[in-house]
């Protein structure tokens, strides 16, 4: 009667598959890793478009007050609470 051979080539390239897998999915830098870094960049890429967007506000403002002087005595009048010389300051309260 004979034994069935054991052959050890298909468990052992099974072995180093799985070993591999494992590697590759959940070891640091494998792709469960990536996604999650995928998601952080995403994430930090729409912070830095808002940004953006309020830097160029900021520059149309800072523009604007230094080609307007008109803008920026009306500005400091309603931030600042400043007045002209020779103006008098009265303040009404309720």
């Amino acid at each position: 009667m004979k034994l069935p051979r054991f052959n050890l080539l298909p468990v052992i390239l099974l072995g180093t598959l799985l070993f591999l897998q494992y590697r590759l999915w959940f070891e640091p830098g494998g792709i469960i890793e990536m996604l999650q870094l995928k998601k952080q960049l995403a994430a930090e890429q729409l912070a830095n478009e808002k940004f953006k967007k309020r830097n160029q506000l900021v520059l149309l403002q800072v523009q604007h007050l230094q080609k307007n002087q008109d803008a920026v005595e009306l500005r400091a009048r309603q931030e600042l609470g400043m007045i002209k010389k020779g103006e008098t300051f009265y303040q009404i309260v309720k």
